[in-house]
């Protein structure tokens, strides 16, 4: 069959909410149109995605985050093929938040979509829709436009291809000349936001990470393979230096030899695993199994079942080494000595510190660890050489090292079970809901005070009844948090372990109503509301399937002031971008150039926060008098209530002073 003629238009948008251009959007889609027979066509969606995003596929169940899907606006003389397809690299993990099997891509993708004409004339308007994650900030629900038209079904062997009509082209029946239908103070654009508070977020959890290796580095230094060792080591590099400063100066090169092995092995771990093997081992069931076993392994051997050392070949050969050398390269070979002969002790809280920072996604997270734990083990050999009259004030080795790596043998079970937690997620096997993941937490925090109180021994520890002060205290906060979990049987929210325990929706049992509602669903009503009683308005920008939403809603929320607040002198306003309701009419207009096609009250509301505040990630939340002016600093993702209060009270003072 003979083609007569072909006209086909494709208008694609850019990212960021609905549809429109972004220069530094994170995923930039290229459209194209090709023949697969004489009457069929594929539409072809070719994106590239920024490193550390990634976009969510189109073999997805309902549910979760936004999947990829191709939907249509109007179609004559044609219909769809098949279902949209996703191709390139799928990635599938298990994630949490929305109990379920997740599948996503990163770097790149290319969605799929076939139409078979029906003969005659033939018109599609239709659209990609889809959502794009980093770590916890996402963009709305994201649409690309697609439109063809054309006479009589293609023909591949003519060549008749649809031809590409680059973005801002008017064609027939494009918005280009319709100008935005949403003005007004309401709408116009406000101050610069608060972009910046996400890298500042992300800082935090640096930081976070970086004082966990450094706690665990100070552990390890008072276990009884490190301590004895610091001042026979000291005291070597004092006497075999002809001057007390050259001493000091081998006491830094042992420090910072110290940090480098560590640091190199922190390399090493991102090296081998990448930035998106270290975000799928954040939620994958099976990576998650081999966790908890290996830190059940770990807590066994600070027990004292048995003890896991490196062959002592290894050791042996780095120490010969380092006596047939001499200078700098002599002094690495000694720390590097250290850290094979104190595995025993070091190894089980470098395997706990590697396990926890390389499930957190970032891939920056072990080397930011590694220096923490580095730093810690290496400062004492530094700052002893410098006033060597420390080291006789030094404790001497005794029981208490012991009683340390028990205890840090509890704290690895305690985190053994988040690890298998994820996994029963996953598989679905319901052994560790809510309640009974704080039961056997409470029953470890309980036996650790118990052995504390040496009412429980273990084979390394001394026969010595007497229970010192320090000890007595670790006794009484360990028994002290077993009674503050004990709540959380009942549904209290437990915010100080609510990142490490189950969600709340696997609890069977729950007491806690405690619950925060918005009160307009609606920006316009909302705002016609707190004008009209003479209140700020709290505007939540949030989304059905936002993973840090739900966090604040639980862990925030659900303080008595925050609570308070914002029932009694705020108008909550909460716009879901990813509400998928229809709105009563399809709008469609120009916005500086760039076509816009707003389908759902998601995407008005994607438009709104794009266009007034400059921002497309959620939560975020904004506070507006009742000229729609933004009188207080905008708050991103912080699950402190402190913050959140004062970010309140700063907003009510400010609205209280324009007021009057």
């Amino acid at each position: 069959m003979k083609i007569r003629h072909l006209i086909a238009s494709v208008v694609a948008s850019g990212l960021c909410a609905t549809l429109w251009a972004q220069a530094d959007a994170p995923v930039q889609f290229g459209t194209n149109v090709r023949n697969v027979n004489d009457s069929t066509l594929e539409i072809e969606f070719a994106g590239r995605i920024d490193p550390k995003w990634h976009v969510y596929s189109s073999a997805m169940d309902e549910g979760g985050p936004t999947r990829a899907a191709f939907k249509v606006d109007a179609m004559s003389g044609c219909r769809l093929d098949g279902e949209l397809e996703a191709r390139g690299r799928e990635i599938s993990v298990y994630e949490d938040i929305f109990e379920m099997q997740v599948r996503y891509f990163e770097d790149e993708v290319t969605f799929a979509q076939r139409v078979v004409l029906t003969g005659g004339d033939y018109r599609l308007d239709g659209y990609l829709q889809y959502g794009a994650c980093s770590g916890g900030a996402c963009t709305p629900p994201t649409s690309v436009n697609v439109r063809l038209s054309g006479a009589g079904p293609a023909v591949a062997a003519q060549g008749a291809v649809p031809q590409l009509v680059p973005v801002g082209v008017q064609s027939v029946g494009s918005p280009a000349a319709v100008a935005s239908p949403y003005s007004g103070p309401l709408w116009e654009p406000a101050a610069d936001g608060a972009q910046t508070m996400a890298a500042d977020a992300r800082t935090k959890s640096w930081f976070y990470i970086f004082l966990m290796g450094l706690v665990g580095g100070f552990f390890a230094l008072f276990t009884p393979c490190v301590w004895p060792i610091i001042p026979m080591t000291v005291s070597f590099f004092l006497k075999r230096s002809s001057t007390r400063s050259r001493g000091i100066r081998d006491a830094f090169v042992y420090g910072a030899s110290i940090v480098v092995t560590y640091l190199t092995l922190g390399i090493g771990v991102t090296l081998i695993f990448g930035s998106n093997g270290l975000n799928a081992m954040a939620t994958n069931a099976v990576f998650n199994i081999f966790f908890f076993l290996m830190l059940v392994v770990f807590a066994a051997s600070f027990m004292g079942a048995f003890e896991i050392t490196l062959p002592s070949s290894w050791s042996n050969a780095v120490d010969s080494k380092s006596l047939s050398t001499s200078g700098f390269v002599s002094i690495y070979l000694m720390a590097f000595t250290l850290s094979l002969v104190s595995f025993s002790c070091t190894g089980p809280i470098v395997g706990f510190l590697l396990v926890e920072v390389s499930t957190s996604g970032s891939y920056a997270a072990p080397i930011i660890g590694m220096a923490g734990f580095a730093l810690a083990l290496a400062l004492p050999f530094t700052l002893f050489a410098i006033f060597p009259s420390w080291l006789r004030q030094m404790p001497k080795s005794g029981g208490w090292m012991n009683v340390i790596k028990v205890t840090l043998g509890f704290v690895e079970l305690a985190f053994a079970l988040k690890f298998l937690s994820v996994a029963d997620l996953a598989y679905g096997w319901r052994l560790l809901d809510r309640e009974t993941f704080l039961a056997l937490w409470i029953a470890l925090a309980l036996l650790l005070a118990l052995y504390l109180l040496g009412k429980i021994r273990f084979p390394h520890d001394s026969d010595d009844t007497r229970i010192g002060v320090p000890r007595f205290f670790m006794a009484l906060l360990s028994l002290a948090f077993a009674i503050y979990l004990v709540p959380g049987l009942w549904g209290a929210p437990l915010k100080a372990v609510s990142a490490f325990a189950p969600p709340m929706s696997t609890q069977d049992f729950d007491l806690n109503t405690a619950e925060v509602h918005a009160h307009f669903t609606d920006y316009e009503q909302g705002m016609a509301y707190a004008a009209q009683h003479g209140k700020p308005a709290l505007i939540d920008f949030t989304g059905h399937g936002c993973v840090n939403c739900r966090q604040m809603e639980q862990a925030v929320w659900t303080d008595a002031r925050v609570a308070r607040l914002l029932t009694d002198d705020y108008v909550l306003v909460s716009l879901y971008v990813d509400d998928k309701t229809p709105l009563p009419e399809r709008v469609e207009f120009d916005d500086n150039g760039t076509a816009i096609v707003l389908r759902t009250v998601g995407d008005k509301w994607s438009y709104l926060q794009q266009r007034r505040f400059g921002v497309a990630a959620q939560p975020y939340y904004v506070v507006l008098d009742a000229a729609g002016r933004m009188i207080a600093e905008p708050y991103v993702f912080d699950t402190d209530p402190d913050k959140f209060v004062d970010f309140l009270q700063r907003g009510k003072e400010t609205f209280a002073r324009i007021s009057q």
